[in-house]
Protein backbone atom coordinates (compact mmCIF):
# COMPACT_ATOMS: atom_id res chain seq x y z
CA UNK A 1 0.00 0.00 0.00
CA UNK A 2 2.78 2.39 0.92
CA UNK A 3 4.46 1.59 -2.40
CA UNK A 4 1.34 2.71 -4.29
CA UNK A 5 1.20 5.96 -2.35
CA UNK A 6 4.86 6.68 -3.08
CA UNK A 7 4.40 5.76 -6.73
CA UNK A 8 1.41 8.11 -7.05
CA UNK A 9 3.37 10.88 -5.34
CA UNK A 10 6.39 10.58 -7.65
CA UNK A 11 4.20 10.17 -10.72
CA UNK A 12 2.36 13.38 -9.86
CA UNK A 13 5.71 15.16 -9.48
CA UNK A 14 6.77 13.93 -12.90
CA UNK A 15 3.53 15.19 -14.40
CA UNK A 16 4.05 18.58 -12.78
CA UNK A 17 7.64 18.76 -14.03
CA UNK A 18 6.77 18.03 -17.66
CA UNK A 19 6.78 21.23 -19.73
CA UNK A 20 3.20 21.07 -20.96
CA UNK A 21 1.38 24.25 -21.84
CA UNK A 22 -1.76 23.21 -20.00
CA UNK A 23 -3.06 25.68 -17.48
CA UNK A 24 -5.98 25.77 -15.16
CA UNK A 25 -9.43 26.13 -16.70
CA UNK A 26 -10.83 28.03 -13.74
CA UNK A 27 -10.23 31.80 -13.72
CA UNK A 28 -9.30 32.00 -10.01
CA UNK A 29 -6.75 29.15 -10.12
CA UNK A 30 -3.18 29.56 -11.30
CA UNK A 31 -1.02 26.75 -12.68
CA UNK A 32 1.82 25.43 -10.54
CA UNK A 33 5.34 25.29 -11.95
CA UNK A 34 7.79 22.45 -11.40
CA UNK A 35 9.92 24.42 -8.89
CA UNK A 36 6.89 25.33 -6.79
CA UNK A 37 5.73 21.71 -6.86
CA UNK A 38 9.18 20.51 -5.78
CA UNK A 39 9.28 22.91 -2.81
CA UNK A 40 5.74 21.92 -1.81
CA UNK A 41 6.68 18.23 -1.99
CA UNK A 42 9.78 18.83 0.11
CA UNK A 43 7.69 20.61 2.75
CA UNK A 44 5.11 17.80 2.69
CA UNK A 45 7.79 15.14 3.23
CA UNK A 46 9.25 17.17 6.09
CA UNK A 47 5.80 17.45 7.64
CA UNK A 48 5.18 13.72 7.34
CA UNK A 49 8.58 12.96 8.85
CA UNK A 50 7.68 15.00 11.95
CA UNK A 51 4.39 13.25 12.62
CA UNK A 52 5.96 10.90 15.21
CA UNK A 53 6.89 13.91 17.33
CA UNK A 54 3.40 15.40 17.14
CA UNK A 55 1.38 12.20 17.46
CA UNK A 56 3.37 9.29 18.91
CA UNK A 57 0.29 7.03 18.96
CA UNK A 58 0.19 7.11 15.16
CA UNK A 59 3.76 5.79 15.00
CA UNK A 60 3.03 3.10 17.59
CA UNK A 61 0.00 1.95 15.61
CA UNK A 62 2.11 1.94 12.44
CA UNK A 63 4.81 -0.14 14.12
CA UNK A 64 2.20 -2.63 15.34
CA UNK A 65 0.67 -2.83 11.88
CA UNK A 66 4.07 -3.44 10.27
CA UNK A 67 4.80 -6.16 12.83
CA UNK A 68 1.47 -7.85 12.07
CA UNK A 69 2.04 -7.62 8.31
CA UNK A 70 5.56 -9.05 8.68
CA UNK A 71 4.32 -11.96 10.82
CA UNK A 72 1.54 -12.74 8.35
CA UNK A 73 3.95 -12.58 5.41
CA UNK A 74 6.32 -15.02 7.14
CA UNK A 75 3.48 -17.42 7.91
CA UNK A 76 2.21 -17.19 4.32
CA UNK A 77 5.71 -17.91 3.02
CA UNK A 78 5.91 -20.99 5.27
CA UNK A 79 2.55 -22.23 3.99
CA UNK A 80 3.61 -21.66 0.38
CA UNK A 81 6.90 -23.50 0.94
CA UNK A 82 5.04 -26.40 2.52
CA UNK A 83 2.66 -26.53 -0.43
CA UNK A 84 5.57 -26.56 -2.88
CA UNK A 85 7.27 -29.32 -0.92
CA UNK A 86 4.06 -31.36 -0.98
CA UNK A 87 3.86 -31.04 -4.77
CA UNK A 88 7.43 -32.24 -5.28
CA UNK A 89 6.94 -35.52 -3.35
CA UNK A 90 4.82 -37.02 -6.10
CA UNK A 91 1.17 -37.63 -6.86
CA UNK A 92 -1.31 -38.54 -4.19
CA UNK A 93 -2.09 -42.22 -4.66
CA UNK A 94 -4.42 -42.58 -1.70
CA UNK A 95 -7.50 -41.87 -3.82
CA UNK A 96 -7.70 -43.29 -7.31
CA UNK A 97 -10.91 -42.71 -9.20
CA UNK A 98 -11.53 -44.17 -12.61
CA UNK A 99 -8.26 -46.05 -12.68
CA UNK A 100 -7.64 -49.58 -13.88
CA UNK A 101 -6.40 -52.01 -11.21
CA UNK A 102 -2.90 -53.33 -11.80
CA UNK A 103 -3.93 -56.98 -11.46
CA UNK A 104 -6.29 -56.70 -14.45
CA UNK A 105 -4.63 -58.20 -17.52
CA UNK A 106 -5.49 -56.62 -20.83
CA UNK A 107 -4.84 -58.35 -24.18
CA UNK A 108 -1.98 -57.08 -26.33
CA UNK A 109 -4.21 -56.60 -29.38
CA UNK A 110 -7.91 -56.89 -30.01
CA UNK A 111 -8.92 -58.73 -33.18
CA UNK A 112 -12.28 -57.49 -34.33
CA UNK A 113 -13.95 -59.06 -37.33
CA UNK A 114 -13.93 -56.77 -40.34
CA UNK A 115 -17.07 -56.51 -42.45
CA UNK A 116 -16.52 -56.35 -46.22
Amino acid sequence: MFFLIRMAFWFSLVLLALPLSVGSDEPGQESVGPIQALFAARDAVGDIAGICERKPDVCETGKSAMHTITARAKETAKIAAAMLDDKSTGPDTSTMTGSVPEEMVLPETVNLPVKN
